[in-house]
């Protein structure tokens, strides 16, 4: 049996149990000291600026459901749908690259809010 220190998807569902329950020592303890983060607003944040930039988030976050949580060997992508407070819902997808123990690289890919602003079979229009 793999150790909850070892096992990449234990980890990575450790890390978001930390923002729900805004328990930031518990995040601490999982984040590689040379961990980067990156999204489509943010390139290679180092730890220091990703606690400042996005820790803040974990205030308004209630919950998040996994709908993939796939391992590539010390890789997991993990699609969720996230809940915060006001009923607001959304859909991202994350690849967390872990070593040792850590979680080192963060890379997300901002989805879309639930639900979905078009109707099926339709999109949302941006050019106007």
């Amino acid at each position: 049996m793999t150790s909850s220190h070892t096992d990449p998807i234990a980890l990575v569902k450790a890390c978001y149990a930390a923002y729900v329950s805004k328990d930031r020592a518990a995040i601490e303890a999982l984040l590689a000291d040379d961990f980067h983060f990156t999204s489509p607003l943010d390139n290679r944040l180092d730890r220091a600026a990703y606690f400042a930039r996005c820790w803040p988030n974990s205030e308004n976050t209630e919950g998040f459901d996994y709908v993939h949580l796939v391992q590539d060997g010390p890789r997991v992508f993990v699609t969720y749908e996230g809940r915060v407070k006001g009923g607001h819902r959304f859909r991202n997808t994350e690849l967390l690259t872990t070593c040792d123990g850590k979680i080192v690289e963060a890379e997300v890919y901002f989805g879309w809010s639930l639900p979905h602003e078009a109707k099926a079979g339709g999109f949302v229009d941006k050019a106007g």
